[in-house]
């Protein structure tokens, strides 16, 4: 998806029936992973708050994940498969984030350094926020 209208709506909160449209996330994401390390439902034409993403060398997926902790703010530069170049953001080193797995628990879980990249440019799209 490059649609930039489509890009930058705000996702809209994912229940149980969208596990297929995860599922879809997550073999999107497989079949680029030799140029992407993370995905959101957006990115495939899906407008729902789902991201996966490399985590140390294991796909996660999360559902309607949300940063509730940070600290450490630096400045990136990062790519996207939906748009091209690079861009700066501003990230975080630590990120705490409450999300559900794919049981639609609710889990909290702290990641750091790349990891926390991902999720947070991740995330960002699911907000609608284009780097």
């Amino acid at each position: 998806m490059k649609d930039i209208a489509f890009l930058s709506q705000k996702a809209e909160p994912a229940t149980p029936e969208d596990l297929p449209v995860a599922a879809d996330l997550l073999e999107t994401l497989q079949a680029h992973k030799a140029g992407c390390v993370g995905m959101a439902a957006n990115m495939i034409g899906e407008n729902k708050r789902i991201i996966a993403f490399d985590n140390e060398g294991e796909y996660m997926i999360m559902f309607n994940p949300e940063i509730i902790k940070r600290s450490g703010l630096y400045e990136a530069e990062e790519g996207c498969l939906s748009l091209s170049g690079t861009r700066r953001a501003k990230r975080w080193k630590s990120i705490k984030v409450q999300y559900q797995n794919g049981k639609f628990q609710t889990r909290y879980k702290t990641f750091t350094g790349w990891t926390a990249q991902i999720i947070q440019h991740e995330i960002d799209h699911c907000e609608g926020v284009l780097i």
